[in-house]
C-alpha cells in the first residue's frame, strides 16, 4: 500500500464506506481508488431468540453500526494519524427479507423479524399458490401476511415495511427505497421493468380487501432503485448516527441498500450468467443468474434478481457454520486446558486441513447444524445433532469432514433441483466467507457436492462489506453507461488472485453417499426437535 497515496484519497475524502450487517458481525470496509481494501473494522453481534422470535434489537443496530465504523476509524488513526471526515460514497447492506414495519410517526410497531425464522408457513403456502410464484418463508410478504392471518393488532397502522439495509438507509439519507436485489426478496418483482409485479400486487390487495386497512400495498413498500443509481446523501442526523463524535461531513453520496446476496455476488463478480456463487456463513445460499426462466414452481428455489436486475435463482438454507464454530470453540478449549495457546485461525486451519484426509463419506458420521429451523427440509425449529452408527468410523478427519458437508447438504437440495431436473449450465461457482479462508479445504468439499469447478479469490474473506462499498464504487466513478458487469470485469476483478478447484470424482461420489444418509437420518432429527425442548 503507498501510504501517501492512501493519506490523501482519505484526506481528501475520496475513499468509499461499504458496511453490511451479518448474522454474528458488522463489518465496515474502507477502499481506495482502485476498489482495493484499505482498512477494516468489525463488531460482533448475534441474535436473540425473544417471545419465539429471532431478532435484534433497534439499539443492538445502532449500537453495531456505530461500533465497527468507530473500530475503522480507530484504525485510519493508528496508522495514518487522523481520522475520517468526508468520504465519496457509502453502501449499505444486510441480511435480507425479514420484517421491519413502522408508523407514520416512524416507530417500529413491532421487533425486527430476521429471515431466521420459519413461522410464516402458512402465509408462504397460500401466497405462493395464488401468485403462481415461490414464496418463502423469510420474504417480506410473507411476514407481512402471516402478521394478517393472525389478526395481529399492528398491521393497520403499517405506513412503511422495508428489510434491515433499508432501515438503516432511511435513517441515515431520509430514503425509502431499495436496491432491486434487495425488493426481490421483499416482494416478486417484474424483471423487465424492474418494479414490483403489478399483477401480484393486484392479488395481494383483492386477498386483503375484507380488512378495509387504511393502507395500500404498494405505498408502504420502499421505491426500487438499480445499481449505479443515486439513492440520496449522508443527512445531519445520518451522519450523527453513523459517527456520533462527529467528525464525518453529511452529504456524502449513498448507493441503494442491497441484501448479503446481491453484494455477495458482486464481491466475487459472479454477475453474469452461466456464473453463479455461494455465500456460506450463518447461513448457506447459491445464486445462479438465469439465461432463461425456471420450467415450474420449486419451493426450494427463490426467484430473486442480481443488484441490476437481471433474474437469478437462489438455492438458500438457514443453518451452515454455527455449528462448525461451535465445536471448534470446544477444541480451543480442550488446548487450553492442555496449556497450548493457539489462535482461531491457526485451530480453523488445523482442523479443516483434517476434512481432506478423512473417508470419501466422511466414514458413515452424520451431523445436522440445525441451530434454527431449516426451510428446505420443512423445519420450523432445529437441533444441533451429531449421529454416527456402531460402525462408523469415528476420526477427527471424518469428523470434521462429515461437519463440512452438512454445511452446504441443505443447500445442495435446491441446487441439485437446478443442475439436475432445470438443467442449469455452470460454467463455475464462485465462494467466499470465512468457511473457505482454509485454502482448498471448502472448496474442494463444495466442488465435489455440486459437481462444478469452484473459485476462491484471495478477496473471498471480504465479504459482503466489500461488496456493499464495490457498489457504492460503481455508482460514484462509472463512466457513461458502463454495465455492474463491465466495471467488476475491468476495474475491479482484472488481476484478482483465484484458487480454482476441480470436483474429483471420488468427492462427487463421496457426498452423494452421504446425501443418502442425509435425507434418511432426517427422522433423527426430527426426533431430536420434538424430544429435547
Amino acid at each position: 500500500m503507498d501510504n501517501t497515496k492512501t493519506v490523501q484519497t482519505i484526506q481528501q475524502g475520496n475513499a468509499v464506506l461499504g458496511i453490511e450487517l451479518g448474522s454474528t458481525r458488522i463489518k465496515a470496509v474502507l477502499i481506495d481508488e482502485n476498489n482495493d481494501v484499505i482498512l477494516a473494522g468489525n463488531h460482533n453481534w448475534e441474535n436473540s431468540y425473544i417471545n419465539n422470535t429471532w431478532t435484534y434489537s433497534e439499539k443492538e443496530i445502532w449500537e453495531g453500526i456505530q461500533s465497527s465504523y468507530q473500530n475503522l476509524n480507530r484504525k485510519v488513526e493508528e496508522t495514518f494519524g487522523f481520522k475520517i471526515e468526508s468520504l465519496k460514497a457509502i453502501g449499505l447492506s444486510g441480511m435480507m427479507h425479514g420484517y421491519l414495519v413502522f408508523d407514520k410517526s416512524g416507530e417500529m410497531l413491532v421487533p425486527f423479524r430476521t429471515w431466521r425464522n420459519n413461522f410464516t408457513g402458512q402465509a408462504s403456502e397460500a401466497l405462493t399458490e395464488k401468485f403462481s410464484f415461490n414464496i418463502p418463508q423469510r420474504w417480506s410478504i410473507a411476514h407481512l401476511y402471516q402478521a394478517i392471518l393472525n389478526d395481529e393488532a399492528h398491521v393497520k397502522d403499517i405506513d412503511y415495511l422495508t428489510t434491515l439495509a433499508g432501515y438503516i438507509h432511511w435513517k441515515l439519507t431520509g430514503q425509502k427505497v431499495l436496491g432491486v436485489g434487495e425488493a426481490s426478496g421483499v416482494f416478486p418483482i417484474d424483471s423487465k421493468a424492474k418494479t414490483y409485479n403489478k399483477q401480484m400486487t393486484a392479488t395481494f390487495s383483492q386477498l386483503i380487501e375484507e380488512k378495509s386497512y387504511g393502507w395500500k400495498l404498494e405505498n408502504i413498500l420502499p421505491e426500487i432503485l438499480t445499481a449505479g443509481e443515486q439513492a440520496g446523501s449522508l443527512t445531519d442526523e445520518g451522519a450523527k448516527l453513523l459517527d456520533p463524535e462527529g467528525k464525518l461531513a453529511a452529504g456524502v453520496a449513498l448507493c441503494p441498500p442491497e441484501g448479503d446476496a446481491g453484494t455477495g455476488m458482486v464481491a466475487t463478480n459472479s454477475v453474469a450468467t452461466r456464473k453463479g456463487n455461494v455465500s456460506a456463513g450463518t447461513s448457506a445460499f447459491a445464486m445462479v443468474v438465469m439465461e432463461k426462466e425456471l420450467s415450474e414452481v420449486h419451493p426450494e428455489i427463490d426467484p430473486v434478481a442480481t443488484p441490476a436486475g437481471a433474474p437469478v435463482a437462489m438455492a438458500h438454507s438457514n443453518n451452515c457454520t454455527s455449528d462448525i464454530n461451535a465445536w471448534v470453540s470446544l477444541f480451543k478449549e480442550f488446548t487450553q486446558q492442555l496449556g497450548v495457546e493457539k489462535d482461531d485461525n491457526e485451530i480453523y486451519s488445523l482442523l479443516f486441513e483434517q476434512a481432506l484426509q478423512g473417508d470419501r463419506d466422511a466414514g458413515g458420521l452424520l451431523s445436522y447444524g440445525y441451530l434454527s429451523g431449516e426451510h428446505v427440509t420443512h423445519f420450523e425449529e432445529g437441533r444441533p445433532l451429531f449421529a454416527r452408527s456402531s460402525d462408523s468410523n469415528l476420526s477427527l478427519a471424518n469428523f470434521m469432514r462429515t461437519h463440512i458437508f452438512t454445511a452446504f447438504a441443505a443447500m445442495k437440495i435446491g441446487m441439485d433441483i437446478l443442475i439436475k431436473e432445470e438443467k442449469v449450465e455452470l460454467d463455475e461457482i464462485l465462494a467466499h466467507g470465512g468457511i473457505f479462508k482454509t485454502e482448498g479445504v471448502a472448496a474442494s468439499i463444495l466442488a465435489g457436492a455440486l459437481n462444478t469447478p469452484v473459485s476462491v479469490m484471495k478477496t473471498a474473506d471480504e465479504g459482503g462489506a466489500w461488496g456493499a462499498a464495490l457498489l457504492a464504487s460503481y455508482m460514484a466513478n462509472r463512466s457513461g453507461e458502463t454495465s455492474l458487469e463491465d466495471f467488476l470485469n475491468k476495474e475491479v476483478f482484472s488481476e484478482a488472485e483465484i484458487l480454482r478447484v476441480k470436483p474429483k470424482q471420488e468427492d462427487v461420489t463421496g457426498f452423494e453417499e452421504y446425501m443418502e444418509r442425509y435425507k434418511s437420518g432426517l427422522a433423527v432429527e426430527r426426533a431430536a426437535v420434538e424430544n429435547l425442548k
